[in-house]
């Protein structure tokens, strides 16, 4: 069987390239190629039917998507006859937000006969499961990371984010449509009398898949750029969701935490 490689911005596609066995189809939208990774099909979303026929044609039978995405531009003049019926679909989705876009753009995928493959499938070594990976976490972690999940289980559930910022048990940051690094790089600016008493818990930065969300498409990633921007927010680790949250480069972000005095937590 061959293999598709739909490929977004960033790092994640090529290291879940280089995890497979045999290099896959390496594909990508127009505008959103992938970084350190040569493409050998570019398509638009306008001529969607055309590309999932090329696909068939050139052996195809599963697909997966990795990398970040915005939702493109759609140019009416490039839209053929057969992506035209497609797309009502597709628009209403994207009213429903990412979860239901997602969710539409796999359903025409399994339409057209492709099996819709995940990282974990492919790549497990990218998706750690529980342990503490770095550094060591105390009875105050573990409650900022408990309080921390729930938020995110809340914000996932109306499909908003799938990160927060907890210190000594108060919520400092979400995450938003900007995003992790935005979210991140906003806590230096907060009031200090907003913050604790760091010398009682530093706070951390937890990441989590969304409540029933698919694991094939969109799983939350980390890498050690990450990291750098948790120090800057002068927080004292990262917690995230086990068996469920990317790690790009687990062992360098295990070197750099101990570097830089974070712990790294897979929590169950």
């Amino acid at each position: 069987m061959s293999v598709a490689l739909i490929a977004g911005r960033g790092a994640l596609p090529a290291a879940v390239s280089l995890a497979m066995p045999e290099r896959p189809l390496i594909t990508t939208v127009e505008g959103f190629a992938p970084d350190g990774l040569a493409v050998d099909v570019l398509f638009r979303i306008e001529r969607l039917v055309p590309f999932l026929r090329l696909l068939s044609d050139r052996g195809v039978t599963q697909v997966i998507f990795a990398g970040a995405m915005t939702r493109p531009h759609l140019d009416p003049a490039l839209i053929d006859a057969d992506t035209a019926q497609l797309l009502p679909t597709l628009m209403a989705a994207m009213r429903g937000g990412d979860d239901a876009t997602l969710r539409a753009v796999l359903g025409i995928f399994e339409d057209f006969g492709f099996q819709i493959l995940g990282v974990p499938d492919v790549a497990p070594g990218l998706v750690p499961g529980e342990g503490v990976l770095a550094g060591t976490i105390t009875e105050a972690d573990r409650a900022d990371a408990a309080r921390a999940a729930t938020i995110v289980a809340a914000l996932g559930a109306v499909d908003v984010g799938q990160g927060a910022v907890v210190q000594q048990g108060l919520c400092l940051a979400v995450e938003v449509l900007a995003g992790t690094d935005a979210m991140l790089a906003s806590l230096p600016g907060l009031p200090a009398a907003l913050r604790p008493d760091p010398a009682r818990g530093r706070g951390l930065f937890y990441k989590a898949a969304k409540p029933d969300q698919d694991l094939r498409i969109d799983l939350p990633t980390l890498g050690p750029d990450t990291l750098g921007a948790v120090v800057a927010a002068g927080l004292g680790g990262v917690a995230f969701q086990a068996d469920r949250v990317i790690c790009l480069d687990l062992p360098a972000m295990q070197g750099l935490a101990a570097e830089l005095g974070l712990f790294l937590w897979a929590r169950p």
